[in-house]
């Protein structure tokens, strides 16, 4: 079995639990030449997601186990307890929501991360995600200090299902900041869980749990039909992990 190519309007393979057409790079699904809004949605209403790198063509995955993070789950230490407690204090900290996604996709794309080179939040990515955006389906959570954005994340949302795509941070826990204003966010408005795409120490560190890709796409097929909830909150938000044992 050889992975397909794809044009953009082009339905993805149907995924089942073995389905892997290339064995030495598992859970790569499919390859197209570009990427469109349209596509995209239906990628993540599918369980696929795109993660590729520059001058490379549009690389199509869903990996089997799948990297999930349940909102309720995510693991808040007692020393970052306290520095939520001092930023619902400090008039200089500030949440919001979909304030300037352009912004915080770029952060993210010039973020460096450790062991990696470049980036895969390519121009052909921005726009894409810019357009989703603009429809309602991409949302972004940015974190200021002092009026400056020091951190933030963007996502997809469609239905009850959040797909988290990436983070950046300019000063310390500043994106940890972000997930866990959008977690608590999600556990008010019922969202059970966070795509968080691949498996990763730092991400089990936090909460996040490798299931079974038929879990997985059994549960964003029930998800992803279900009305889209308003968008919107600020640092108050970040309360419920006060109360919370975690």
């Amino acid at each position: 079995m050889s992975v397909p190519w794809l044009s953009t309007d082009e339905p993805f393979p149907t995924l089942h639990q073995n389905f892997n057409p290339e064995p030495e790079m598992p859970g790569l699904i499919a390859i197209s030449e570009e990427i469109s809004p349209e596509q995209l949605l239906r990628a993540y209403s599918h369980g696929i997601f795109p993660w590729y790198s520059d001058g490379q063509p549009i690389l199509w995955w869903s990996p089997n186990p799948r990297m999930v993070l349940k909102p309720k789950n995510l693991k808040i230490s007692r020393s970052f307890k306290k520095d939520i407690k001092n930023i619902l204090l400090d008039r200089d900290w500030e949440i919001k929501v979909d304030e300037n996604f352009h912004e915080t996709i770029l952060s993210c794309a010039t973020q460096t991360r450790y062991g990696q080179d470049g980036t895969w939040i390519t121009h052909a990515i921005i726009h894409a995600y810019g357009v989703l955006h603009e429809q309602g389906y991409a949302h972004s959570v940015e974190i200021f200090h002092q009026g400056h954005r020091v951190g933030g994340l963007y996502c997809v949302n469609i239905g009850q299902m959040v797909f988290g795509e990436s983070m950046f941070s300019k000063k310390i826990n500043a994106s940890k900041i972000a997930l866990a204003s959008l977690c608590a966010w999600c556990i008010a408005q019922d969202i059970e869980m966070i795509d968080c795409q691949q498996e990763t120490n730092h991400l089990t560190s936090l909460g996040g749990k490798a299931i079974p890709r038929d879990e997985f796409l059994a549960h964003i097929k029930k998800q992803c039909s279900a009305k889209n909830p308003k968008w919107g909150f600020n640092k108050n938000v970040l309360s419920h992990w006060l109360t919370t044992h975690s």
